[in-house]
């Protein structure tokens, strides 16, 4: 059952550097395509509109990606996709939606979703997000929890209590939240049963996480509290110039750590995936995990798990492994699969190079 009450929130405001060259600034992962037609922040808006209708959801982005956001989604009203005039990171930007979201509808519940990850059983996935919503309607503030599959040194994790069982649809207790582990805790953490991967998905009611602000960010509350009414003909003004005054604080730093009686629910299986590096999207596409794939033409000799895109071009593979090519119009990629993540590095690298013009 659909409420109208229940809203969302997706947070489009990364930069996705570990796909360089294919992500940039003006064109980053959220608004790229890996797993068919439609781009990540396009499916993860497909799957929301199961139980809302676009005109609650509300996307923060930055000033480089909003104009390609409002193309691709034209369902969600304009002036509900939003550039922060600066990064500050999770908590002042939820809190930016909160205050938004309250203005509108005070009785407002908000689910907050990343815009970068696949669901490959979105159906599964919606039940827990209704059962999310219907507890925060409650009073309660919850954690989505994903069921651990190994030990991701990656992801922060959310610890249960005792006893609790991965798959129901009853909030359960959260114990702690913990950082992103060292391997050997990471390891702990599976084997006892109790750890979830901390995905990012939040539920309240605006005026609970208004309050939470309140009480662990104080500085942030109060210029949030600032701002004019969207409609003020101020308010654009006023937001680039209160909202870098914010703390740069995650929402898990800043306020799950520090709030007390926090409740989760674990997912089983819903296909989750976060698509964090080229690696990744091998693995989404490819079974058997030796397989070659290619988003275009390729041809292999002796050459076996690589990933190639390279547009119209033929790739030819002779006697390679586990690599990752990845060719633009202006850069050309060729990375070890298996460390992949570091693609990131290549691009701090140009950045100190100062080449704006491959950003």
């Amino acid at each position: 059952m659909k409420s109208s009450h229940d809203y969302a929130l997706i947070l489009a405001g990364g930069r996705g550097t570990r796909f360089w060259p294919r992500s940039r600034k003006a064109h980053s992962k959220q608004v790229l395509s890996f797993t068919g037609e439609r781009t990540l922040i396009q499916q993860t808006v497909d799957r929301l509109k199961e139980v809302m209708p676009p005109e609650r959801i509300f996307i923060l982005t930055n000033p480089a990606l909003r104009a390609e956001i409002i193309k691709q989604l034209p369902e969600v009203p304009k002036r509900q996709i939003l550039a922060e005039p600066a990064q500050r990171n999770t908590a002042p930007a939820i809190g930016l939606a909160a205050h938004l979201i309250a203005q509108q509808d005070p009785e407002a519940v908000m689910g907050v979703f990343p815009a970068d990850h696949v669901i490959t059983k979105p159906k599964r996935f919606l039940k827990f997000v209704r059962a999310a919503f219907a507890g925060a309607a409650k009073g309660k503030m919850i954690v989505l929890g994903i069921q651990a599959r190994w030990p991701e040194t990656g992801y922060g994790y959310v610890e249960f209590a005792p006893g609790f069982v991965a798959g129901g649809t009853t909030p359960l207790q959260v114990a702690s939240f913990r950082e992103k582990p060292k391997l050997e805790d990471a390891q702990k953490y599976l084997e006892s049963g109790l750890f979830c991967w901390n995905a990012g998905m939040f539920f309240w009611k605006t005026a609970v996480y208004q309050e939470a602000l309140r009480q662990f960010m104080p500085k942030t509350a109060t210029l949030l509290a600032a701002l004019p009414k969207p409609s003020a003909r101020n308010f654009i003004s006023e937001l680039e110039r209160i909202f870098p005054l914010c703390e740069n604080v995650s929402v898990d730093y800043g306020v799950m750590e520090k709030a007390q009686n926090i409740s989760g629910l674990a997912t089983d299986d819903i296909g989750w995936n976060d698509v964090g590096s080229w690696n990744a999207v091998y693995e989404l596409l490819t079974n058997p995990k030796s397989a070659n794939v290619s988003q275009g033409e390729s041809l292999a000799i002796e050459s076996r798990g690589n990933y190639v895109d390279a547009g119209k071009k033929l790739v030819a593979l002779v006697g390679v492994e586990d690599l990752v090519i990845v060719d633009t119009p202006d850069a050309l990629l060729i990375a070890s699969r298996h460390q992949s993540q570091k693609v990131g590095d290549m691009v701090k690298l140009l950045e100190k190079l100062k080449r704006d013009e491959l950003l």
